[in-house]
């Protein structure tokens, strides 16, 4: 080990998922002699070779991994490397059957694909614990490390668990955060139904019951599937930092992921890391993939984080899996850069002859070093070899969208006044932002809102005290605030904000709210014909108004423009409330692409900030240090400018 930290890193990050134990030896050396001409400078080793270091449970062979990490650091490539506990081995479910996971319904999964344990078990941890116990002990010193991976995913197809362990570890975790029976009942509005408990003990995971379950219940068990998540993770953290505390830890999270609060892991890794995989054939996923990569810088305070995984072309997984065409591969991959990465990375390194996913592509595939996939990821190593400068440089946005997991998991509950999707409700609005060329930070309810000139907050159905103070005071210091309908009608405990919901925000947006009315056409199962949810608004701002409205009733605030329908027909359907320098919109619906853009207009002018982006541009421009990045998503052409001034600033 030399004394240079090894995070930030000296050089970008560049390379993919290595699994030379799918390979045998003779190809190990042809590996590093493609590595080398790839540029690439870190692999991530051993995510799924637990079966191989640990064949029989207590018997470690390490000594084929000696091979493989002696070789990579003689190639001058540096090793993220996994404590491989993603995917137990088969003896630990033939001997301990007691790790493996249960659905909601009961069913207990089997192994023979990957990830087939419960969060919650005592002898799964006990196991992954051991293992990682013993490759700390034989690799703490190696000097090809650079970081260290914990396990893979985490919750990606397990992320809740139903079992009787799992039962048990939700009562304690219940037990500790309410500390008796009797404000658990409060919290969870048991007077309902008959769901008085009169003890921990009487209380279960939410399995597949007779209708709707409780919400509190419900949520509450969501927030527990994650911290289990976490524990886990924690665990391995702490083994690896007694350790080897110089070198990162990080694991691979998957963006807008809903089963696991990304928030509440942020500040236990060293560096945030992601897994991202737009699909090729999707005209959003220049959107959507800059959303990643926005709510990643996000998660990590505005630090540069790692993009772990990506595809350099076609996954396996969809139903039907587009190759990447042309210039794609780099467009997704400086995107990533010019949003904060330093790092560019892949699953996997070389394309699977065997297994389940033989058909999803590597930066080496099936037709070997010849093709235009490693010809295309060589040429990407080359160029981001030339943008180590950028390396610890960081951004800076003027607009904020409120993301919270708690949010999207009371929104997408059953037994809501209809079926929406927080996500693409989120997305809308970046959309409209990323079309106009303005950077965004997401942020959590509780963050720091000061920095910003401009904050989005979608359909926030949950807020507390905390989150409509922080709000309030936002305005009051002469932020510009845009709400929209389904926001701050519960709290924490999802129990309604009486009254006209809201909550203190009555007073931040100068208005209530009587009644909710949700947009629906026929119902589908018993005409079967699809709903058409839409309906018009007429104002200052004209538009489409889509799935939800609202009964508006302002007090301080004024109507922008009103709803054109026979049932809520002129009522307000967007206000504005000024408070001193402040202003506070509110959207009583979710609005088509036209309004939405037609409002995003009128507040980032209201605010002072200028667009850089012509209506239509399909040129996403996006300055980082001393560069700025130019990547065209329609012709797939990237350039980059060297601009003259340093600076933190989007171009």
């Amino acid at each position: 080990m030399t004394n240079e930290p090894l995070w930030p890193p000296h050089r970008m990050w560049f390379g993919g998922d290595y699994n030379p134990e799918q390979w045998p030896r003779e190809v190990w050396a042809d590996d590093l002699r493609l590595m080398r001409e790839a540029g690439v400078t870190v692999v991530t080793v051993g995510v799924f070779s637990w079966a191989r270091l640990e064949p029989r449970e207590g018997e470690f062979d390490f000594a084929w991994l000696d091979d493989v990490l002696d070789g990579l650091h003689s190639a001058g490539i540096g090793v993220d490397l996994a404590t491989a506990t993603a995917s137990p081995p088969p003896w630990m479910a033939l001997h301990h059957p007691d790790i493996l996971p249960v659905t909601r319904d009961g069913v207990r999964l089997s192994p023979g694909s990957r990830q087939h344990y419960s969060p919650s078990s005592a002898t799964y941890r006990r196991f992954a614990e051991r293992l990682v116990r013993a490759m700390v002990e034989r690799y703490a010193k190696h000097p090809a490390i650079v970081a260290w991976h914990i396990n893979n995913e985490y919750g990606c197809h397990v992320s809740h668990s139903y079992d009787d362990e799992s039962a048990a570890a939700f009562r304690s975790w219940l037990e500790l955060k309410y500390g008796d029976i009797d404000t658990l009942n409060d919290a969870w509005g048991t007077a309902f139904w008959s769901q008085w408990y009169g003890s921990f003990d009487e209380i279960l995971p939410p399995r597949a019951a007779p209708t709707f379950g409780n919400p509190g219940h419900l949520l509450d068990f969501d927030r527990f599937s994650s911290d289990a998540l976490r524990e886990l993770f924690r665990a391995e953290a702490a083994i690896l930092r007694a350790a080897t505390p110089e070198i990162p830890i990080t694991t691979n999270f998957m963006g807008f992921f809903k089963g696991v609060d990304y928030w509440s892991w942020a500040d236990d890794v060293d560096f945030v890391s992601d897994d991202s995989y737009p699909d090729p054939a999707d005209p959003f996923s220049p959107i959507f993939a800059a959303a990643s990569r926005d709510l990643m810088r996000s998660l990590g305070g505005g630090a540069p984080w790692v993009l772990m995984e990506q595809a350099p072309s076609a996954v396996n997984w969809r139903e039907r899996n587009a190759p990447k065409p042309a210039g794609m591969n780099r467009l997704h991959s400086l995107q990533a850069v010019a949003r904060g990465a330093d790092g560019v990375m892949y699953f996997q390194w070389r394309q699977s002859r065997a297994g389940a996913e033989k058909f999803h592509s590597g930066m080496v595939p099936h037709f070997g070093e010849h093709s235009r996939i490693f010809r295309e990821t060589a040429a990407i190593g080359a160029q981001l070899g030339g943008l180590d400068d950028l390396i610890g440089s960081t951004l800076h946005a003027d607009v904020a969208i409120v993301f919270d997991w708690d949010a999207w998991r009371l929104l997408e509950q059953q037994a809501v006044p209809t079926a929406l999707n927080y996500r693409e409700i989120v997305l809308g609005w970046y959309r409209s932002l990323w079309e106009r060329g303005i950077l965004v930070d997401f942020v959590h309810p509780h963050g720091d809102l000061s920095r910003y000139s401009v904050v989005i907050a979608p359909a926030m159905v949950v807020a507390d005290t905390q989150t409509q103070e922080a709000l309030e005071a936002f305005v009051d210091g002469g932020g510009r605030l845009v709400m929209t309908a389904s926001s701050a009608i519960v709290d924490e405990k999802a129990h309604i904000h009486l009254g006209g919901y809201l909550g203190e925000l009555r007073n931040t947006l100068g208005l209530g709210i009587e009644e909710i009315a949700p947009l629906a056409g026929p119902d589908l199962a018993a005409t079967g014909q699809a709903p058409v949810p839409a309906t018009a608004i007429t104002g200052e701002i004209t538009g489409e108004a889509r799935l939800w409205r609202e009964f508006v009733h302002p007090s301080t605030a004024t109507v922008l423009s009103t709803f054109d329908d026979p049932i809520v027909g002129g009522w307000p359907a967007i206000t504005v409330n000024h408070r001193g320098d402040g202003r506070a919109w509110y959207v009583a619906t979710m609005l088509g692409e036209e309004a939405t853009d037609a409002l995003v207009d009128l507040v980032l002018a209201d605010a002072g900030i200028p667009t850089t982006r012509e209506r239509g541009s399909t040129i996403e421009v996006v300055r980082r240090g001393n560069r700025v990045f130019r990547l065209d998503h329609a012709t797939g052409e990237a350039a980059i400018e060297i601009v003259d001034e340093v600076g933190d600033d989007t171009a």
